[in-house]
């Protein structure tokens, strides 16, 4: 945690560092463990200036950014082109859940806040970035996202062996999306974050999708780059669509995690991972419990519709994740149970979704003690840290906390 800032454990959150221990564990993931885990989040968020877009963006594109309006009542309102109209509720966030809030906006901050949770290196993503793409106008999307990818290298690119930000890409706008990829790659960034659909809204079968030819050539480009892609949760359409009773648990779960089933089917199911076998895709914060099934579901659709499935693949498209995909998770303990039956140790990242609510912050090792009891050495650390280190090619020891010279 920050030490600039004042924290204490209230007591809505105590339950966050309630631990059964690590009894019988070879190793921790303890920040002071000698043989602590490499631990890499695979999920973190910036916290960006609240007026980053609209000093860094074309002047034409201003007026049209994310923003808070105050209508005749004195109340205010969240106004952007992609998100229903929202209300800004007035609340008052105590002990660490107003730490998270504020935490993470300078570099020195993350680190401190890193070996605090014993954290080695962290994936990074966008905060109030995320509302990039959250317009039918993928040239607008791409504006956004320039503006975060020079900001975010120019924070960050110093520390990206640690600290490493993901490049935003908008797809929807095809030839500005090529353009952006080989300039982020030249750069160094060392992976791109796409949306969970290349055209915001609902689904409409006249918009392009990944699964579609069209977007060969940018798969070709990506291929050659050899950077990872990731689609991270809200990217796709309004993850607030819901009000009223339930809204809050409506919301995150139908509107913001089950939409990064797309790109999965997308990408398994159409032949892309046959065409360009070297891409690697990761699905972030959506958690991995519904993994299995939707590999069982996309396998059984395959079989039993034989007579529409075109193309027909090599494999199965179960296969192509497990060769080539990766989902990520803060707490699931329901999809790490699954991991052996359905042979998902390669594929699964951890992540302590720093410095959001829904994250492990800064009660990781707990949190891990809690739902990991059950694996073996190996697994966990290919869950927390190893699996990132292959797929986004981090150069980092196998053991952290070893003195110099000694590590794997």
């Amino acid at each position: 945690m920050s030490e600039q800032v004042a924290y204490e454990t209230n007591e809505e959150n105590l339950w966050r560092a309630e631990t059964p221990g690590p009894e019988g564990w070879i190793r921790t993931a303890h920040r002071d463990d000698p043989e602590k885990y490499l631990m890499i989040s695979a999920d973190t968020h910036a916290n960006e200036p609240h007026d980053l877009w609209a000093k860094r963006i074309d002047k034409k594109y201003v007026d049209r950014l994310p923003r808070v309006v105050t209508d005749e009542d004195g109340k205010q309102w969240r106004v952007s082109e992609g998100h229903r109209k929202a209300r800004l509720m007035e609340f008052r966030m105590l002990g660490e859940d107003g730490v998270r809030g504020k935490a993470g906006a300078k570099l020195e901050d993350r680190l401190k806040d890193n070996r605090y949770d014993g954290i080695d290196a962290e994936i990074m993503f966008p905060n109030k970035g995320l509302a990039m793409w959250a317009t039918p106008d993928p040239v607008f999307a791409m504006a956004q996202c320039k503006v975060w990818n020079e900001w975010a290298w120019e924070e960050f690119g110093s520390h990206n062996n640690t600290v490493s930000p993901m490049a935003a890409i908008a797809t929807g706008d095809l030839e500005g999306a090529m353009k952006e990829i080989e300039r982020v790659a030249a750069l160094g960034f060392r992976g791109l974050t796409l949306p969970c659909k290349p055209i915001w809204g609902a689904h409409d079968v006249e918009h392009d999708n990944y699964n579609l030819p069209v977007f060969d050539p940018m798969w070709a480009l990506i291929e050659e780059t050899g950077l990872p892609i990731t689609f991270h949760v809200s990217t796709g359409r309004d993850p607030r669509a819901s009000k009223g009773n339930g809204g809050a648990v409506i919301n995150y779960v139908t509107h913001s995690l089950s939409p990064t089933i797309e790109p999965l089917a997308n990408l398994c199911s159409s032949g892309v991972l046959e065409r360009f076998p070297k891409i690697h895709f990761a699905l972030i914060e959506a958690g991995i419990g519904w993994v299995p099934w939707v590999l069982d579901a996309m396998d059984e659709a395959y079989k039993k519709h034989h007579f529409w499935v075109r193309p027909k693949l090599q494999g199965l498209p179960s296969d192509y994740f497990r060769s080539n995909g990766a989902a990520s998770f803060q707490e699931d303990e329901a999809g790490l149970l699954l991991a052996e039956k359905y042979d998902l140790w390669n594929n699964f990242l951890w992540a302590n979704d720093y410095p959001h609510h829904e994250g492990t912050w800064p009660h990781s090792a707990a949190a891990i003690e809690r739902t990991m009891s059950h694996m073996n050495d190996e697994q966990r650390a290919k869950i927390l840290g190893l699996n990132a280190k292959r797929i986004f090619k981090f150069d980092l020891p196998d053991y952290p906390n070893r003195q110099s010279g000694t590590a794997d």
